[in-house]
C-alpha cells in the first residue's frame, strides 16, 4: 500500500471535498427532532446499526461491486443501488453527493466516471487509479459515519470531544463491517434499519430544516 494511495483516498473521504456532504443527516434531523436520539449514548446505538446492518453496510457491498466490475457492468450496478435507495431524499443524497464526487474526480484525475450514485463512483474511481478495496471500504464508512456524527454535534447538541469520542468508539465496527462488507454482491443488500428508513420519509415533510435529507 503506498503512501500515495492512502493521501488520495484521505483527500477523496475527507469533509473538505467538494460533494456537500455537510448538507446531509441522511434522516437523522428527523430523529433528533422527534425526540429518539437526545444524547451520545442514543446516537451510538443508532449509528451502530446504521454501519452494521443498514445502510452503511449497504453501501459497503456497492461499492465493492464497483470496484470489482467490468466497464459494462457498472451500469446495472448503479441501477440497482438506485432501486435499493428506501426513500426519495435518500436517492437525492447518493445522487447529488455521487455526481459531485464524479465532477470533482474527473476534472482533477482525468477519468470519465459519468452519472454515478456515490459508493458505486468511489469504488469506481478507486478501481481506475488501482486503490485498494479494503482501505477504500473502510475509509469510506468511516466518513460516512463521521459525517453524521457531524451532524449530530450541530443538532442534539453535542460537544465535539463527546462526537469524536464516539467516532473512536466505532472504529473497530467500522473496520469489522467493512471486512466483512466488501466480499458480498448485489444479492446481499438488505437492511434492518426501519426506523433509520423511516425517519428518512418523514424528513421530507418535516417543517422546520437544517440538512436536505
Amino acid at each position: 500500500m503506498s503512501t500515495e494511495a492512502v493521501l488520495t483516498l484521505a483527500q477523496w473521504l475527507s469533509p473538505g471535498f467538494p460533494i456537500g456532504a455537510y448538507a446531509y443527516s441522511h434522516g437523522l434531523e428527523q430523529a433528533i427532532d422527534s425526540g429518539a436520539i437526545r444524547d451520545v449514548t442514543a446516537l451510538g446505538v443508532w449509528l451502530e446499526d446504521i454501519v452494521a446492518q443498514g445502510s452503511g453496510r449497504c453501501d459497503v457491498i456497492l461499492l465493492g461491486e464497483a470496484h470489482r466490475a467490468r466497464d459494462e457492468d457498472i451500469a446495472a450496478i448503479d441501477a440497482t443501488a438506485r432501486a435499493f435507495c428506501a426513500s426519495s431524499e435518500r436517492l437525492t443524497e447518493t445522487v447529488d453527493q455521487g455526481a459531485a464526487f464524479s465532477r470533482t474526480v474527473d476534472a482533477v484525475w482525468n477519468t470519465d466516471l459519468g452519472a454515478l450514485t456515490y459508493p458505486v463512483a468511489v469504488g469506481r474511481a478507486a478501481r481506475l487509479h488501482d486503490l485498494p478495496l479494503d482501505l477504500t471500504a473502510r475509509m469510506y464508512l468511516h466518513a460516512f459515519t463521521a459525517n453524521l456524527i457531524s451532524a449530530a454535534v450541530r443538532l442534539v447538541p453535542l460537544g465535539q470531544t463527546e462526537g469524536q469520542r464516539l467516532l473512536a468508539s466505532l472504529a473497530p465496527l467500522i473496520a469489522q463491517t467493512a471486512k466483512d462488507a466488501i466480499g458480498e454482491t448485489c444479492d446481499a443488500l438488505t437492511s434492518t434499519c426501519f426506523a433509520a428508513d423511516i425517519a428518512a420519509m418523514r424528513h421530507e415533510t418535516q417543517y422546520s430544516k437544517v440538512f436536505r435529507t
